[in-house]
């Protein structure tokens, strides 16, 4: 159960349609919530991030309506497409490899 969170952790977004959503991303961090927990994850503009008070570290490139991710706990890169027009605030569902989370842009 832990890889599967650590994983869900390492989710993604985009598309040229969404680069706000991307920026809004980046910029602002997100809570990813995936079987009851929640997990504050922070980008920076150089294509890492980080997630779970540090044990979880990556790297995200975007792939045309993707984010895509790769972590220490999971060096396979992993895409999932975000919906686009979404700012600081909102929530939304994705449905990635290791499945369904919810995703609060702070």
């Amino acid at each position: 159960m832990q890889r599967l969170i650590l994983a869900a952790a390492c989710l993604a977004l985009a598309t040229p349609a969404a680069a706000d959503t991307i920026d809004e991303v980046v910029g602002k961090g997100i809570i990813l919530s995936v079987q009851g927990m929640e997990i504050d994850v922070k980008y920076t503009p150089d294509g890492k991030f980080t997630a779970m008070e540090g044990q979880v570290t990556g790297e995200w490139r975007r792939d045309g309506d993707k984010l895509c991710t790769k972590s220490n706990f999971d060096p396979n890169e992993q895409c999932v497409a975000y919906p686009a027009d979404k700012k600081s605030g909102d929530s939304f569902d994705i449905e990635g490899p290791q499945g369904a989370a919810t995703i609060k842009i702070k």
